[in-house]
Order: structure tokens, then sequence, then C-alpha cells
């Protein structure tokens, strides 16, 4: 190596572990962590790594008891403060500091983890209270976390806010999501809704009539919308500095147009916008706080 490839190797800066992680697993969140204050950024990284993490432990394991250990391995390091092997692990080291230094509530944390026990298995989503109260534990969870990060005062006024964008999050997630958890046999469409609909768990997953899938599709997507609107509704109380917490629920909306679209061929393949459409409506609701 020469002195000059030295020192511009030498020069290069070294990603933070958690941002990394990021922007392998959790593109979006990535781009909201950027969006962010440079020094609320560490906390940030952390906290969605962290979610990332156990967001993605059914794509990790073949059985769900492996899944329920690697859980269980977070709930240890949480409620132990450390320990647990997570010494070396750059991610929960970061996030007991980010816990330590911003005083986020260790329950909120697992309650979250307890949450994605449900991912592990392919039990039916028994109704839109049950779905409502999955967004709560993880999604609108972590949006208020957030906002305990970047304007801790200013959390508080807007936990109605993050209840109701979390929700809308969710839906719009699991609508990108449907094909790959349809090819596992899962489903997170409300038995309840589904029974509204004229169709079934089993109609869904083997793609029978389609005429009704599409029904129960829209009706999914109504109620996002719904949550999104109620969301809207009290966003004036969302501080300047608590827009970035939100930067992702910019994404729900231009999901559900894609979604209705598609219809019973939400199944079928990805509705996903293109990244760089992504990037720029979450840019976009951080500057403004409108999503």
């Amino acid at each position: 190596m020469t002195d000059q490839t030295a020192s511009a190797s030498s020069s290069t800066p070294v990603l933070d572990p958690c941002l990394a992680a990021l922007r392998d697993h959790d593109r979006d969140r990535y781009l909201a962590c950027l969006l962010a204050p440079q020094e609320k950024r560490p906390a940030l990284a952390a906290l969605y790594a962290f979610n990332a993490e156990i967001a993605r432990v059914r794509e990790l394991v073949h059985e769900p008891l492996p899944g329920e250990i690697r859980l269980q391995w977070w709930r240890d390091v949480l409620e132990q403060g450390g320990g647990s092997g997570s010494e070396g692990h750059p991610v929960a080291t970061a996030l007991l500091d980010t816990i330590r230094t911003w005083h986020l509530p260790v329950g909120v944390l697992t309650d979250m983890i307890d949450a994605r026990i449900f991912d592990l298995y392919d039990d039916p989503m028994e109704s839109r209270t049950a779905l409502e109260g999955y967004a709560g534990e993880t999604a609108s969870a972590l949006i208020q976390l957030s906002c305990l990060i970047l304007d801790p005062e200013g959390a508080r006024a807007s936990s109605d806010a993050a209840g109701h964008a979390g929700v809308a999050q969710t839906v719009a997630g699991l609508l990108m999501l449907a094909p790959i958890h349809r090819q596992r046999g899962q489903l997170y469409l409300p038995a309840d809704l589904l029974t509204a609909t004229g169709t079934s768990r089993e109609m869904v997953l083997d793609g029978r009539d389609k005429a009704a899938i599409g029904r129960a599709v829209s009706a999914f997507v109504g109620l996002g919308r719904e949550h999104l609107s109620k969301a809207r509704a009290t966003a004036q109380r969302i501080s300047r500095a608590n827009r970035p917490a939100y930067a992702t629920v910019a994404l729900a909306d231009p999901v559900f147009r894609r979604a209705e679209a598609a219809g019973a061929d939400l199944f079928d393949a990805p509705i996903a916008p293109a990244q760089w459409r992504r990037q720029w409506w979450m840019w976009r609701a951080a500057r403004t706080g409108r999503w």
C-alpha cells in the first residue's frame, strides 16, 4: 500500500455499526436517521437497529423456537442492563447506552419484543383491535421512543399522533410485505375484516375468489387511511424537532394508493415504491411536517 493509498484509506469515515445495520436491513429508517440532527443520530440509529433486529427474526429462523430464543436474549439484555453476551454485540451495547442517556422506558422496549413473538407463527390476526394493539406496541412505540430522543419535552403532546401514525405505518408495511407473507403461509389481515368482506384466511392464502380478496384489501387500506387521517388531525401537536420521528409515515398514503389499485394482485407482486421516491417523501415530511 502506498503512502497516498494509506492516507486515503485512513481518512475514509467508518460508518456507525448501527447505521450500517440499518443501511442493510431497514433503508427507510436509515434515511430517517440522516434527516435528524447529527447529535441525535447515534441514539436513533441504536433504537432503529434494535427494531430491525427483532423485526427480522422470522427471516433468520426456520422454526418458532429458535426465534423465541433470539427474542428472549434481547429481553434478558434489557432486563439485566447488559450481560447475556451483549458486550460483544454493537447494537445491544449502543441500545443500552441510549436507554441510560435518554431515560427510555425499558418496559416499552420489552413489550416490543413480546409483540414480535406473533411474527414467528402463522396464527391469524383475530381482529382489527388485535392489529391495532400489535401496531401500538411496535411502530407506534418506536415513534414515541424516537420523540423521547429528539425532543423529550414535546413527546407527550404528540402521543395521540404517534399512536394513529404507527397503525397507519404498520398497515402500509404489511401491504408491501404481503407477497412474502403469503409465501410463508402468514396473513396479517384481521379475521373480522375478512369475514365482513366475504372471504377467509384460507381463500386469501390460496388466491381463490379475487373479487372477495380485492374487497378485503380495500377494507384493510381503509383501516390504514382511517388511522392516518386521525394522525393528521393531531399533527399540529408534533414539535418541529420531532418531525424526523414521523418521516417514514410519509410512505403510508402512496402505499395505500398502490395497494388499492393492485387489489387481489397485491399478493402476487410487490408494490413498494422506488427507493428514490420514498427518500423524497421522507425528506419533505421531515422538513414540512406534512405526510
